[in-house]
């Protein structure tokens, strides 16, 4: 055999072990940046501790639950409710962590879609049969909107309210559901922190660079969140970006009050993430996707002189939609029909996030998008 086509062959037996090499999950990235630094920090110090906050607030919101059920007071109905919006606003940290057994169960659609389906709700109620784990079109009957409807929105007023827990007392219709449903909630949550505890190793070793690695699926679930979760759910969809006014769909909508607290606590647990804040101490900063960002600036990888400085421009992002959320009514219902404009300018706002994450850094950090868009960026 000539030289020749032994270089040939030797040629094509690297380029066979370079692709092994480059869908392997735990292979290198290209750029030589410490992504298990990251991720260490990432699962450790922010995706663990939130949600073991979560879960705290979650456990005190069933013993209040608890407590109501055995003695139905206006008192014990008001330690619901209080405890139900600590527990939300909790939720608004780990949402956007869709990925592993969280995205098996379908955790985020367990637990938050709104607007909820009260008809579901009611028939449930009145049926007595439905399955909470199995049945996709229980997703919209369950969950904190759910909770929102059986705490809030059952009756016009506190007493009233009362009265349906009360006027069930033979069957406990309306009592057995909302203790079934916190039951649902407290069980899917602890699976997911029983999935973290068990799988944390194996996940902050997936340092590749390719569809299935554990960072390349963080930050789309991430970006995928910005974007749908919090500009299209929270904002732009009830402020009707896409079509007419929806102020129905605002999250926590019998609690409507705490809609915009809602908003601003799912900007926070974002910039947050970006910037690799720890959960526990606001003022520990670990490895984020700001400093993977600043590492490439440093050392040249980016691939155009105009992302340079992009971690500083997705801050600046983060910084000005907080401050158009803050200049919104508590309320969004009243927000979206008094002066729906500002909601608007909050929704413009949040999508240059989207453009600085979704279009500018995920291409710098060689990861592709993994979920279809159907509005644009």
């Amino acid at each position: 055999m000539s030289s020749h086509k032994y270089n040939f062959l030797f040629i094509f037996l690297l380029l066979i072990f370079s692709c092994s090499e480059n869908n392997n999950d735990n292979s290198s990235s290209s750029d030589n940046y410490n992504r298990q630094a990251l991720l260490d920090n990432l699962v450790s110090n922010i995706i663990i501790p939130a949600h073991d906050n979560h879960m705290q607030h979650l456990n005190d919101l069933q013993s209040h639950i608890n407590t109501f059920i055995s003695e139905k007071t206006i008192s014990n109905l008001q330690l619901v409710r209080s405890s139900f919006i600590d527990s939300y606003l909790a939720w608004q940290h780990i949402e956007m962590f869709n990925i592993g057994y969280a995205e098996e169960i379908f955790y985020a659609r367990k637990m938050n879609i709104y607007p909820t389906n009260t008809i579901t709700i009611e028939n449930n109620i009145q049926d007595q049969v439905y399955d909470l784990d199995n049945d996709p079109y229980q997703y919209s009957a369950q969950g904190y909107p759910a909770i929102d409807y059986m705490i809030y929105g059952l009756d016009d007023g506190d007493e009233a309210i009362l009265v349906k827990y009360l006027s069930d007392i033979t069957n406990e219709t309306y009592t057995n559901y909302l203790n079934d449903l916190i039951i649902k909630m407290v069980a899917n949550s602890q699976s997911v922190i029983e999935y973290w505890s068990s799988n944390n190793s194996n996940f902050t070793n997936s340092t590749g660079n390719t569809a299935s690695s554990s960072l390349n699926m963080l930050v789309n679930d991430f970006v995928y969140y910005y974007e749908k979760g919090l500009r299209a759910n929270k904002i732009g969809i009830p402020a009707g970006y896409w079509s007419g006014l929806l102020p129905q769909n605002v999250e926590a909508v019998y609690k409507q009050d705490i809609s915009k607290a809602l908003a601003m606590e799912a900007l926070t647990a974002c910039q947050n993430f970006f910037l690799g804040r720890h959960f526990e101490s606001s003022d520990t900063v670990g490895e984020g996707l700001y400093d993977y960002l600043a590492y490439l600036d440093d050392t040249n990888y980016s691939d155009s002189q105009m992302f340079i400085g992009l971690e500083d421009d997705i801050v600046d992002a983060f910084d000005n939609s907080m401050e158009k959320l803050e200049l919104l009514n508590d309320n969004f219902v009243i927000q979206i029909n008094t002066d729906n404009l500002k909601m608007l300018e909050a929704f413009d706002a949040i999508q240059v996030g989207v453009v600085r994450l979704k279009t500018n850094m995920m291409s710098i950090l060689g990861i592709s998008v993994d979920y279809f868009d159907a509005d644009g960026d």
